[in-house]
């Protein structure tokens, strides 16, 4: 199978979008953590402090995430260098690996999608608890 210059360079607008979305995660992460770091200094309250543990992992797996989707965009354009070259095996190879680089971006991202819900699923459960005790018995 022959891989054309045009193959690699089809992943640079997905590549370009997963890159806006995974920092527009670490953006809203980042305001989140400010937020709760300024409320816990005044409260001292060990649920935020929790909450600031949680965001920690998902902003460590945020960041692994822009790696690996920047290593896969490196080597599409590696990959497109290569095939200018006539190197078609170097090419195939390199274009694997770039998939490969995407597929752990994409995974490490579901991973944090996960741990984002289980945190919402906690305070929801939390809210429904308060909710549930404030009622009267009728």
């Amino acid at each position: 199978m022959d891989i054309t210059i045009n193959t690699p360079a089809l992943l640079f607008p997905a590549l370009s979008l997963l890159l806006l979305a995974f920092t527009n995660r670490f953006m809203a992460l980042a305001s989140l953590i400010r937020n709760l770091k300024n409320i816990y200094k005044s409260t001292h309250n060990h649920l935020i402090f929790g909450q600031i543990q949680n965001l920690r992992i998902r902003l460590n797996l945020i960041r692994n995430m822009q790696a690996f989707g920047i290593a896969s965009m490196f080597c599409c354009a590696f990959c497109m260098f290569t095939l200018y070259q006539g190197w078609q095996t170097a090419g195939k190879i390199i274009f694997g690996l770039a998939l490969v680089l995407l597929m752990v971006s994409m995974v490490l991202s579901l991973w944090e999608i996960q741990i984002s819900v289980k945190a919402l699923e906690l305070e929801l459960s939390d809210l429904e608890q308060e909710e549930i005790g404030e009622k009267p018995i009728t």
